[in-house]
């Protein structure tokens, strides 16, 4: 069973975000190390962008300061060399670094680096058709974003998917309020209507109240800018036991 899939089974999952090198690329390894023995099960590793279209303002001051730190993809690729776990990563990437790096070259050391899905955000679903069959042939999943206003086109989104579904739970972007409980909730039976893969929410989740909230109606919680917030101020374990807290 992949890793992606084994996060899931029997249970709900537990998904976090950081940002590749932030605060520093020893400590973003250091932090994944320490997965096994986390409560995360999947782990979105931002590769650092310097113009975050999706990312709040926390989120993107870190890629900024990653960014000038001079942490780049091939360091990133570097980095992950280096860690060892049985969780899933995934990143969560703009779609023009795949591009400047080369597709077939960024999905080969990806899969060698052990990644398990890529996120691309700013991706359209009419221009991704190509890049999801090339996901398909290294065996990398190719996680779809659906929002409450992506709904036209939600059928035809799904049906491409593959890992999980990521349902944005806040219109805007990340570290925002989450989008009225109702409108998610038609949003997620909605999803599950038209797909078999496990949907969970994220954007707008931020404590243990939130998480125990959305996993009543999704099969995953995604906390980003809050876990962002922890890595600025702690060191890698204490961070860990910090983000326990958020989803207990």
């Amino acid at each position: 069973m992949d890793k992606i899939a084994n996060a899931f089974k029997g249970k709900k999952a537990n998904i976090g975000y950081i940002v590749a090198g932030y605060p520093s690329l020893e400590y973003s390894k250091e932090f994944l190390n320490l997965l096994d023995d986390s409560v995360l099960d999947i782990i979105e590793i931002g590769i650092p962008y310097s113009d975050p279209l999706a990312d709040g303002k926390l989120i993107a001051n870190a890629a900024f300061q990653a960014c000038n730190n001079g942490v780049n993809t091939t360091k990133v690729f570097d980095m992950l060399k280096g860690v060892q776990t049985s969780k899933a990563l995934v990143f969560l990437v703009y779609y023009n670094i795949i591009l400047a790096y080369d597709e077939d070259k960024f999905l080969r050391q990806s899969l060698e680096c052990g990644i398990s899905g890529i996120l691309v955000p700013d991706m359209p679903y009419e221009e991704s058709c190509e890049f999801a069959l090339k996901c398909q042939q290294y065996g990398i999943s190719l996680i779809r974003l659906i929002a409450p206003t992506s709904t036209k086109r939600s059928k035809e989104i799904l049906s491409g998917s593959s890992g999980f579904i990521y349902a944005v739970g806040s219109l805007g972007v990340t570290g925002g309020e989450q989008s009225s409980l109702d409108r998610l909730k038609d949003m997620i039976k909605f999803i599950k209507d038209n797909t078999n893969l496990p949907v969970a929410v994220g954007f707008g989740i931020k404590n243990s109240s939130d998480v125990k909230k959305t996993k009543e109606y999704a099969d995953g919680a995604i906390i980003g800018t809050k876990i962002v917030e922890i890595t600025s101020k702690f060191d890698p374990q204490t961070a860990h036991q910090k983000i326990k807290e958020l989803f207990e």
